[in-house]
């Protein structure tokens, strides 16, 4: 890395840091609704620039480009289905929420069914986040920054394994101190200054991707040679031996896409905290629209990779790291390099915020002391992120023995992602299933998915049955069972949610328009690659 790589990342990664501390250093950061909620005070465009942020890591950056780089177009089904996603969570699920005031997803569970259910969803989510979701964050993260920076070069270290460590660490205990000390709206005003970087870097690698493939003949030039030599990876529609397959788009896919979205509490904190219920719903819009640019800089850069690369023996999800090494000037490498530690440290730090939220909330003041003050729960919120960053960085090196780290979080994320995505889906659908029926379907949906996907003697009875269409089956067979429930044995009082007025619930008025405009973009961009 030469000096002007240098000092172009030093400065954007200074600049985004100083402008968040100058915009948040007055900021209530010692009381829950202003360190969890950021006060219940984030408009449109900050919630779009956290959303998009806290899901456009380098699991993404790196995973997705990765799959491409095996699979082609076909899975840029993660990005645009994920705007049917959106358009339900800013029309049906968003309202429910921000009508009970709540500020965890368990904390949903507790009112409309009991506090067993918030426990178990508790356990589920915090076990899930220290395990999967944290150190597939810190892994991903410091494998790009590698080949992003050449760090071998850069600090001397011969060994891979060596540098992965070092790098989970300097990544963990940077996003820690983002997250344990800034609070959300901190998290949420770096996360929309980093996408602004990361749009931008992401579509100039694109631009130079083309340029190199074309030998400098032009971004047009190098799109048709891309098409003309590999015509097979431009379809959006994939194949029954590719990783998302046609079918699984209205199974597998739509099923985790609307947890990630619409009940993912890392994902739908930072909506809890709109201003009003219209900003939520513009911001979450705002959010699908810039969903639909995902293919250009998720999935195009490891189609070139491929073309680039898929003689010298690269590895699928190190070929990304090496595209922005090889075609971006020695400037914008390390303006697109401190974009992208900002995305490692935006989705870290906010899965880790939304841990400590979930765990100080909901278990130390619920449970373990009531009469806790603000202060304290706030407290304990940081001890308790700064042991679950820990254990996050141990586990993240372990994680390179993966093929595909974007196709083993899908399966292993389905795991809880299914069972509390058809909890709360009945729980805002029906009013009369009891909380019996809710706490078996948590316990019974997580357990079924872990065995068959990782037992063999499981696993081999769904032989001949793509694993996304499985994890549907479950899914419907648990509303199934928890409407048998409402039917059958009911709850003796029907729920009624109440409107706590925690902010004004007057909808945007164009929201169902922006919704199905979306959705037509949707369509027309499979078709336009089929």
């Amino acid at each position: 890395m030469n000096a002007l790589t240098l000092i172009s990342f030093v400065f954007f990664t200074a600049l985004v840091a100083f402008i968040t501390w100058r915009m948040t250093r007055h900021d209530d950061h010692q009381h829950s609704t202003g360190f969890f909620l950021a006060g219940r005070s984030l408009t449109f465009p900050v919630i779009a620039g956290s959303l998009l942020m806290t899901n456009l890591s380098t699991e993404q950056m790196v995973g997705l480009n990765g799959a491409a780089f095996t699979d082609g177009l076909s899975v840029m089904a993660w990005e645009v289905v994920a705007v049917v996603a959106l358009v339900a969570a800013a029309l049906f699920f968003l309202p429910r929420f921000l009508k009970s005031g709540i500020t965890t997803i368990p904390e949903l569970l507790a009112l409309r069914f009991d506090r067993t259910t918030q426990l178990i969803a508790n356990v589920i989510f915090m076990v899930a986040y220290a395990v999967i979701l944290l150190p597939s964050i810190l892994y991903s993260g410091a494998l790009g920054l590698i080949g992003l920076l050449d760090l071998h070069t850069l600090t001397g270290i011969e060994s891979t394994q060596v540098l992965l460590v070092g790098t989970v660490i300097a990544v963990g205990v940077g996003g820690s101190i983002y997250a344990l000390f800034g609070g959300l709206r901190s998290i949420a005003i770096s996360d929309t200054l980093n996408g602004i970087g990361l749009l931008a870097g992401g579509m100039l690698i694109v631009y130079f991707g083309l340029n190199a493939v074309s030998d400098g003949q032009g971004v047009l030039a190098g799109w048709q040679e891309l098409s003309a030599a590999h015509p097979e990876k431009m379809k959006s529609l994939g194949t029954e031996d590719q990783s998302v397959p046609f079918s699984t788009l209205f199974t597998g896919v739509l099923v985790l896409n609307m947890f990630y979205w619409c009940t993912n509490q890392q994902i739908i904190q930072r909506t809890f905290a709109a201003k009003t219920l219209a900003e939520g719903q513009k911001g979450v819009m705002l959010t699908g629209m810039l969903k639909l640019l995902g293919p250009l800089y998720l999935v195009i850069p490891g189609i070139i990779a491929y073309y680039l690369y898929a003689d010298q023996g690269v590895k699928a999800d190190a070929a990304y790291g090496r595209l922005v090494f090889d075609v971006l000037p020695a400037p914008l490498t390390g303006f697109f390099a401190a974009a992208m530690v900002g995305a490692i440290l935006s989705s870290f730090n906010s899965a880790l915020n939304s841990t400590t939220t979930l765990f100080s909330l909901d278990i130390y003041k619920a449970r373990l002391n009531r009469d806790a003050n603000d202060e304290q729960v706030v407290r304990v919120s940081k001890w308790a992120g700064w042991m679950m960053a820990a254990f996050a960085m141990a586990i993240a090196p372990l994680l390179s023995s993966q093929e595909s780290l974007f196709i083993y979080l899908q399966k292993v994320s389905s795991i809880y992602y299914v069972p509390l995505f058809a909890v709360v889906l009945v729980g805002l659908l029906s009013r009369y299933v009891p909380a019996i029926a809710a706490n078996l379907a948590l316990v019974l949906g997580c357990t079924v998915i872990g065995l068959f996907s990782f037992v063999p003697f499981f696993n081999d009875l769904q032989q001949g049955l793509h694993e996304f269409h499985f994890i549907t089956i479950v899914l419907v067979a648990l509303v199934v069972m928890m409407l048998a429930f409402g039917k059958y044995v009911p709850r003796a009082q029907p729920w009624v949610q109440e409107d706590v007025k925690a902010i004004d619930m007057t909808p945007w008025t164009g929201a169902k328009y922006a919704g199905l405009g979306l959705l037509i973009l949707v369509i027309g961009i499979y078709v336009s690659f089929i």
